[in-house]
């Protein structure tokens, strides 16, 4: 998502290496010795942030001391807007991409970077980001008017791991996940009867995989389900499956920002209408 937003916004001025590609999960991601001499050799590093990139948050912090510039991205955001994670240690959900609104003020951080780099081609960044800002506004309203097609008590996203906090307070959703938010936490007996619970009692519709994750927990409680409520619950994934902490690949419907959003509110809206 960070790629692409500074590909939007650099234009043909930038050249981008995206350490984290299509369906790569960022909680777990292992730097390579190959990530080491990229950031070594950039001139400015973008990250989210929020402890979002796991074990590459040690090499990103390292790099900072280097010549090139490391920037969270999410680092405009005011404390206000962010949402706490589970666990209660104070640390805050990294997952801002998912309210377009938040997702703004990043491309912002990007656009301010890039012009502070490149001095010489900062009217080109301002106006590469003014019509890529237009363009996300638009999209937050159209996913507003989307999710309005359904009604309240169909607005329930349950997923693999609690990655869509944002999306849901952004677009009036109630969400579940079977991990908290990072994909790195364990998951017990315990958190698959819950969430099977929920399920049978809120007579829930489908479920949704995501694409960086894999399925078998949430098979894995969509078989307590039956055992318990005698129900069958759809799982919705293959090319429906959601973008959650990485874009999809070239030529599919989430190999953009702008892409991801819109197959994930379209496969939401489509799964929990039937």
């Amino acid at each position: 998502m960070i790629a692409d937003a500074v590909r939007q916004v650099g234009g043909d001025h930038v050249q981008v290496t995206a350490l984290m590609g299509p369906g790569t999960d960022p909680h777990t991601y292992l730097p390579s010795p190959s990530d080491a001499s990229a950031l070594a050799s950039a001139h400015v590093v973008f990250f989210n942030g929020l402890h979002l990139e796991g074990k590459m948050t040690q090499l990103l912090e390292e790099n900072q001391a280097g010549a090139a510039r490391a920037v969270a991205v999410s680092r405009a955001i005011e404390p206000a807007r962010l949402l706490h994670a589970d666990g209660g240690d104070g640390a805050h959900d990294p997952h801002v991409w998912f309210d377009v609104r938040l997702w703004l003020k990043c491309v912002e951080v990007v656009r301010d970077e890039l012009a502070a780099v490149d001095p010489a081609r900062a009217a080109d960044y301002r106006a590469n980001a003014d019509r890529y800002l237009n363009e996300l506004d638009a999209l937050d309203r159209e996913v507003r008017e989307k999710a309005g097609r359904l009604p309240a008590s169909r607005r329930v996203v349950v997923t693999s791991h609690d990655a869509f906090g944002y999306f849901a307070r952004a677009y009036g959703f109630e969400v579940r996940g079977l991990q908290g938010v990072s994909t790195a936490a364990a998951t017990g007996t315990r958190d698959v009867d819950e969430l099977a619970n929920f399920l049978g009692q809120r007579q829930i519709p489908a479920v949704f995989c995501e694409t960086s994750v894999r399925p078998k927990g949430l098979e894995k409680v969509l078989d307590t389900v039956r055992e318990k409520y005698g129900r069958e619950v759809r799982l919705v994934g293959g090319a429906d499956a959601l973008y959650s902490d990485a874009l999809g690949e070239p030529g599919t419907s989430g190999e953009s920002y702008v892409g991801m959003v819109r197959h994930n509110i379209d496969v939401i809206v489509r799964a929990l209408s039937q």
